[in-house]
């Protein structure tokens, strides 16, 4: 498992309570990798190579950006209106459990092509006390 920090903001479409409006959080991404094969070291994978892999996507795309929902066409106007801007499109609406689908479902497994592993659970943590779990199934 490799941990990720990163800061960003967003917004629930839909949501009864304070999270419709915009706010950020201090996430933690925890990526848990697992594959067939130990190297001659003894590793399923250099946890050099996770950090490199995750952090730099995360860096890339989340860290310090807000992130939108694709179909939130008020809330991505007004983000727009800010120079810079930093926004990440998800094509679904940003909760946790969304976020980690995402993580799991379409970055993982391009960023881990052809390194003999595969993730097989990510958990998104919006605070100490909340986090979401997405298992492959």
């Amino acid at each position: 498992m490799r941990r990720i920090r990163f800061c960003a903001g967003h917004r629930l479409v839909g949501h009864d309570g304070k999270c419709v409006h915009f706010h950020g959080h201090n996430y933690v991404a925890e990526f848990y990798v697992t594959g067939e094969v130990q190297d001659d070291v003894g590793r399923i994978i250099d946890f050099g190579v996770l950090k490199r892999k995750f952090k730099g996507w995360i860096d890339e795309n989340w860290d310090h950006a807000f992130v939108l929902w694709d179909q939130d066409t008020n809330g991505l106007q007004a983000i727009r209106m800010v120079e810079p801007c930093r926004v990440f499109e998800l094509p679904y609406n940003p909760t946790s459990e969304n976020m980690a689908r995402y993580l799991l479902e379409v970055v993982c497994p391009e960023l881990l092509r052809d390194t003999g592993t595969h993730a097989s659970k990510v958990v998104i943590w919006e605070s100490e006390e909340s986090c979401s779990e997405v298992t492959l199934g």
